[in-house]
């Protein structure tokens, strides 16, 4: 709904742009893991080799008889795609994939799953972790931002949080827990005083670290001063280190080759 308004309040006067909703006319499944490119080519006579999928392209492919719009795209951080349907599909879709992985050890996995796999990758999401009263250089989003482009909503204040720098930054912590992780606006420590707060975090199971992310004042957000933090968890301060790169497959090699 928050897109809709603001797509909706920028449409043309002239209506040579319009804008529709598809809502619950698509529903999604996704494939994740180092044998995911492996399954869909059981799935699929299209060509789905690293050339002809490429990372970040959407396609339309028939898997099988079902006609989908797939993306090479995953939230895992791992190798991985994601395929929507129309509703009337989605569980003859959910079981094909079920059984052509069988050979794989394939394995259903849900939010709480993914959510977990994203934090090894420092990969935010929205409403969380990017909000509109955060910039895309303090969400570290600015790779995405393309400032030679002509005008465009945004820009100036892109311009301007580039030139001022961001008060503050998003960084991935590591915590040393007792037996409880965080859940989200915990305050952040550091020296005494509270700097900042948690805004997602549970425990990464793949590096079997537990794992926050939150928003501290950029310059305590430099690879120079990792430690020294504390997050307080349920009353108990715990330790908690900034983690200078991604947890898991730091190079990005594994979700873009």
């Amino acid at each position: 709904q928050y897109h809709m308004r603001w797509f909706e309040s920028h449409l043309p006067v002239d209506q040579s742009v319009t804008i529709r909703a598809h809502g619950m006319g698509l529903l999604g499944l996704s494939i994740a893991g180092p044998k995911s490119r492996e399954l869909l080519s059981r799935l699929t006579d299209d060509d789905v080799s690293q050339g002809g999928f490429k990372f970040l392209d959407f396609k339309r492919l028939d898997l099988g008889m079902i006609p989908v719009l797939a993306g090479r795209v995953t939230f895992t951080g791992d190798l991985g795609y994601e395929f929507w349907v129309k509703p009337e599909f989605h569980a003859r879709l959910w079981d094909d994939i079920l059984e052509k992985g069988a050979e794989f050890g394939i394995q259903p996995f849900g939010s709480r799953a993914m959510r977990s796999l994203s934090l090894e990758k420092s990969f935010g999401s929205w409403a969380t972790e990017y909000r509109p009263i955060y910039g895309p250089y303090a969400a570290r989003l600015d790779r995405f931002v393309n400032l030679k482009k002509d005008a465009f909503i945004g820009r100036e204040a892109a311009i301007n949080e580039q030139d001022q720098g961001p008060a503050k930054t998003l960084v991935t912590f590591t915590v040393d827990v007792n037996q409880c992780d965080v859940m989200g606006n915990e305050p952040i420590y550091k020296e005494g005083e509270i700097v900042g707060y948690v805004t997602s975090g549970m425990y990464a199971h793949y590096v079997d670290q537990s794992v926050a992310l939150g928003y501290v004042p950029s310059h305590l957000a430099s690879e120079l001063s990792p430690g020294g933090f504390q997050i307080e968890i349920f009353g108990e301060m715990r330790p908690a280190t900034i983690a200078p790169e991604p947890l898991f497959d730091p190079t990005a090699s594994r979700m873009r080759d």
